[in-house]
């Protein structure tokens, strides 16, 4: 992809003083334990004797490697205002990220969360409506990798309007930043003679009225109305989101661990498409289903009722996400083979898509291997991976040695958040670099499994109303590819090139 072109200094700093107003860093302010951390539970009733963490040259909070425990703690009272901003009836996020062989978050003494090296950020609601003086406690235990040093990567509070109050009074300030960072994204790369309508829109937020709330935001509404002319042609693009969990079958964990790693991602994609019946998923590696269908016959049963519905694809292709520089070309035939035979046996079609996402290098004879095994697309994100020469394309004919040819398409980046600034960059690069503007996005924990997260769920809505993102759907790779390399397969989608200019 193309390198974005900067958004001008001037934008970004009143976005980041605008963000201060509902976001605050707390990575200095923890408390760490002066002795080993054992069991399951922390003393958070005497934390705050503990000395402070100090921060590396990074920022970071950071202790050995060799699955060393530590333990953190820190106690949160809600005050009146962050730089002004009242903060009262807020909602309260800690949004963590850590970089650990595992970690454990209790609030209040109570265990609310665990993750690992790869189920590595959250973000917990700490309040639901937030009352100065109150306090609340966290807890952290976290173990450092075996082979590197544990860090605590990020910690951030995150105050939130709650949704009964957006329709009164809009977002919090932090959220219209990131409006107006994506846009000034698209203003960037496309028509850069326009940031000046958005720097002259942000004269308008008035700073001096912070302490008022109702006033502050009806100059910050007043702010996103100058502005309501670019909505149009933001929405004119589209982000295709489909769920996703990136799993490794054989890496840094047992196969024993791989098997219950699938069922526990499955059964929560499922538990959340109840709950969120717009979500879309897709995973790969047939042997996982297989592994399913004799291990846990009414999961995989479920499994194929939602394939069938069209709310889960197995976008395959191959038997496994394989190694493709060392095998022959017997053992790849193979793969294709069993593949794409045991998804037309379970799931009554092949896969058009040999989903590849992470795999590290590519034979020559590809094309014609994949081509002859059904498939219509070679889609991958690792070429991405080169730190010495970037690879030019983003949509391509990747032709082999045999003159046989097939569509090769750059994934997004894998395990990946619903971050509004990082997805609106990447589909403004995709665009930039393909001339569309449908875009993929694939939001999931990954890499050990994992998928999305109800908060990412929940986030994602939160997009699709704002004005100043691109439309926000869900849907399959599948029929987006046809659309993108004009497949005669492709049905009706409406996708247009957008106008070169806002109105």
């Amino acid at each position: 992809m193309p390198p974005a072109p900067a958004t001008p200094p001037q934008i970004l700093a009143t976005l980041d003083r605008l963000r201060c107003l509902s976001q605050l860093d707390v990575r200095g302010t923890w408390h760490r334990c002066p002795h080993p951390v054992d069991g399951e539970t922390l003393p958070s009733d005497t934390g705050a004797a503990w000395p402070l963490a100090p921060l590396n040259n990074r920022g970071h909070i950071f202790w050995p490697q060799g699955q060393v425990p530590l333990g953190l703690h820190q106690r949160f009272t809600w005050p009146t205002d962050l730089n002004g901003y009242p903060l009262a009836g807020l909602r309260a996020r800690l949004a963590l990220r850590w970089w650990a062989h595992r970690a454990d978050v209790f609030v209040n003494g109570e265990h609310r969360q665990t993750g690992d090296i790869f189920d590595c950020w959250t973000r917990i609601v700490l309040s639901d409506s937030v009352v100065p003086g109150e306090s609340v406690a966290v807890a952290l235990r976290l173990i450092s990798p075996g082979h590197d040093e544990g860090a605590l990567v990020q910690a951030e509070l995150v105050f939130e309007t709650v949704e009964e109050v957006w329709s009164d009074l809009g977002p919090e300030p932090g959220f219209v930043a990131d409006e107006l960072a994506v846009l000034a994204t698209y203003l960037a790369q496309f028509d850069p003679a326009q940031l000046d309508s958005l720097t002259q829109a942000l004269g308008g937020i008035a700073w001096d009225a912070v302490a008022n709330r109702e006033q502050f935001h009806r100059s910050l509404q007043n702010v996103r109305h100058a502005l309501k002319d670019f909505s149009p042609w933001l929405k004119q693009r589209t982000l295709h989101c489909l769920g996703h969990a990136h799993l490794d079958l054989a890496w840094l964990w047992p196969v024993a661990d791989t098997w219950q790693v699938a069922e526990n991602t499955f059964r929560s994609v499922l538990a959340l498409q109840k709950d969120f019946p717009e979500l879309t998923f897709t995973h790969s590696s047939p042997a996982l289903f297989a592994w399913i269908e004799a291990h846990q016959p009414d999961l995989f049963a479920t499994i194929q009722q939602a394939v069938k519905a069209g709310r889960w694809a197995i976008d395959a292709g191959l038997w496994v996400e394989p190694d493709l520089n060392l095998p022959g070309g017997e053992a790849i035939a193979r793969q294709i083979l069993y593949g794409q035979t045991y998804c037309l046996e379970k799931f009554g079609a092949v896969s058009a898509i040999a989903w590849l996402p992470d795999t590290f290098g590519f034979t020559w004879q590809l094309p014609q291997l994949l081509t002859q095994g059904g498939i219509r697309y070679f889609a991958t994100q690792k070429l991405r991976w080169n730190d010495t020469n970037s690879f030019p394309h983003d949509l391509f004919s990747w032709q082999g040695p045999d003159g046989s040819a097939i569509a090769g398409i750059t994934l997004p980046p894998i395990g990946s958040d619903i971050d509004p600034v990082a997805m609106a960059t990447c589909a403004c690069q995709w665009e930039a670099s393909t001339g569309h503007c449908d875009a993929l996005w694939l939001p999931g924990v990954g890499d050990h499994g994992g998928g999305p997260t109800r908060d990412m769920l929940q986030t994602a809505q939160r997009w699709a109303a704002s004005p100043f993102f691109p439309t926000l759907t869900w849907g399959h790779a599948t029929p987006l590819f046809d659309a993108l390399t004009h497949d005669p397969r492709a049905k009706a989608t409406g996708l247009t090139p957008p106008s070169p200019h806002p109105p």
